[in-house]
């Protein structure tokens, strides 16, 4: 099987920035994973951001604290989803979502994360903040944030602050990666969800500086096309394909809440 820049073409689908609801999100990453599972989708590569604020849960997170249906975010509450890809709960309040669907490619999983977040690396780097891998501690699967940990599959500040987190989904011959960057986060939210203290000293818009989201995204398209060896074509969704997913938005289930979780 080829390596992820030789993945079946050279031409990968560019999805246009989109806010949009946590539930339909997740739904559009899993239907684009199936789509491109049947050869009826080409690799696609999509940032995305979430309104209203939401929290969402890994694939396999059997229940979530009783207390997190009552939060608000702005006067709205906090909508809770399913991810369709592993990982601990992610709070997505002034982040910046990425999703890649791919072909899986050689090697083992974390070698398939390192050769998607080079994009990432090179992108934030371009802009000014260094990024490395994070170091897996024990006990990840026990801490109810994902963001309190920083395995070898997120990305983080010189100063150890996790600015990048990431999770995965393989189905066959193809991968779901996607990630939540701590953009402009608001730490008091966070630690109000998860009764922790954040884990970011300052988020990537303290690091920038005055930079847009327009300009950030522009950076890490270029970089991806780089680091995949790809052209990227910009393609929205057509009205068949919006109608699909509305069709498909039962397919992620959330578990009951309970007063504590695993």
């Amino acid at each position: 099987m080829s390596d992820l820049s030789d993945s079946l073409a050279q031409f990968w689908r560019l999805i246009p920035y989109w806010d949009g609801p946590g539930h339909i999100q997740m739904t559009m990453d899993d239907w684009l994973l199936r789509q491109f599972v049947q050869g009826l989708g080409k690799p696609t590569l999509r940032f995305y951001g979430w309104q209203p604020a939401a929290i969402s849960l890994g694939y396999f997170q059997k229940s979530y604290p009783e207390h997190w249906p009552t939060l608000t975010w702005e006067d709205q509450l906090l909508s809770i989803v399913r991810r369709p890809s592993g990982g601990r709960a992610v709070l997505h309040q002034g982040s910046l979502t990425y999703a890649v669907i791919c072909d899986q490619g050689q090697g083992k999983r974390w070698q398939a994360y390192e050769r998607i977040c080079q994009f990432l690396i090179a992108g934030w780097q371009q802009l000014g903040i260094p990024l490395q891998y994070g170091t897996a501690q024990r006990g990840y699967i026990h801490n109810a944030s994902c963001f309190n940990t920083a395995t070898a599959a997120d990305l983080v500040a010189l100063d150890g602050s996790k600015l990048i987190g990431s999770a995965q989904r393989q189905c066959g011959h193809a991968i779901l990666q996607h990630g939540s960057m701590v953009l402009n986060s608001d730490h008091l939210l966070f630690e109000q969800v998860f009764q922790q203290l954040a884990p970011w000293k300052k988020t990537l818009s303290d690091r920038l500086g005055e930079i847009s989201l327009p300009e950030i995204l522009t950076v890490l398209t270029e970089k991806a096309c780089q680091c995949f060896d790809i052209n990227l074509i910009t393609q929205p969704l057509t009205p068949e394909e919006w109608q699909s997913i509305y069709q498909h938005q039962n397919c992620l289930e959330l578990p009951p809440s309970k007063s504590s979780y695993l």
